[in-house]
């Protein structure tokens, strides 16, 4: 599957709007915790979509017809796929928890963001997850290495 669209920024215009280095842009725009306030804001900007409720909710995006999207970011330790409450420090992964996340959303849209400045994006179907995850292509509490997620995204048609 090719990439739905990509997000692009100017490092030099951020560098200048926030006061910050080139390097220091670079490292917070691919760290996935710190840019995925901004990077749900951008996908709500570029896709017409709106945000969820509040910060808790189980799904980031919802589109015009309704249905809800997870954002979550590529980065260079990979992605998972489970809620994120159960990722992290002292948390498990819990399949009754990730198969009722996968009922409630229409899909994940998927940055790549250590290709920054240029962000490829792809939205894939909540179907495409339960196949990876029922054939046991997800690794442990649904987790993939970026090259795995890569690799399982260009192999949709």
């Amino acid at each position: 599957m090719k990439p739905f669209r990509i997000l692009t920024w100017d490092i030099d215009e951020l560098s200048s709007a926030l006061k910050i280095d080139a390097s220091t842009v670079r490292e917070y725009f691919t760290d996935g915790r710190s840019v995925a306030f901004i990077i749900g804001r951008r996908l709500k900007t570029e896709l017409g979509f709106r945000l969820a409720a509040s910060e808790g909710a189980a799904y980031d995006l919802v589109d015009d017809q309704g249905e809800k999207w997870e954002a979550r970011n590529i980065t260079s330790g990979g992605v998972y796929f489970c809620p994120s409450y159960m990722v992290g420090s002292g948390r498990s992964f819990d399949e009754a928890g990730f198969l009722a996340k996968l009922k409630q959303i229409k899909g994940y849209i998927l940055t790549d963001i250590e290709e920054f400045p240029s962000v490829p994006y792809w939205m894939i179907p909540k179907t495409a997850v339960e196949n990876w995850y029922g054939s046991g292509r997800l690794g442990a509490g649904t987790k993939v290495s970026r090259e795995k997620a890569l690799r399982l995204i260009e192999a949709l048609a």
